[in-house]
């Protein structure tokens, strides 16, 4: 009876929000710091992932998320892809415990020509380590049509 108590205090933990995280899964602290911009058409992002440990993380994945659907046809940093029709994933590689990635630098080319675009980043996959601090690898920046540079 008890075990069932405690499968169902992880059920509710991960229903209601939390995070279960298994005994010996190591923990990391993925974060995202960079600018973007927008003129026109033509949205500029640039961004450095850093890891603030406290273990190594073999391999990262970044999610960048327009609010504009992006033309059909884009050219992407190496390590990066489509995967909807808003959504590039970044491979952003292994990060040492308190270490910096390199940068990742992109232009797309939105849809249409419109005043504002919200960009969302986060992390999708973390190479198996933890990440309890999510504050801080989930951004999200409000880019006006301006030409001028927001930072996150």
């Amino acid at each position: 009876m008890r075990m069932l108590a405690a499968w169902g205090a992880v059920v509710v933990a991960l229903v209601g929000g939390g995070t279960a995280v298994a005994v010996g899964e190591p923990e990391a602290d993925l974060a995202y710091h960079g600018a973007a911009s927008l003129a026109g058409e033509l949205a500029d992002v640039r961004f450095t992932p850093r890891n603030h440990g406290p273990a190594a993380v073999p391999d990262a994945t970044v999610r960048l998320r327009w609010s504009e659907p992006l033309v059909n046809e884009q050219t992407l940093p190496q390590g990066c892809a489509r995967s909807e029709e808003r959504v590039v994933l970044c491979r952003v590689g292994a990060l040492a415990a308190d270490g910096v990635g390199e940068r990742v630098a992109m232009r797309v080319r939105l849809r249409g020509v419109p005043s504002e675009v919200l960009l969302e980043i986060d992390t999708v996959w973390g190479g198996g380590t933890v990440d309890r601090n999510r504050e801080n690898d989930r951004q999200r920046v409000l880019v006006l049509d301006s030409g001028d540079e927001y930072y996150f």
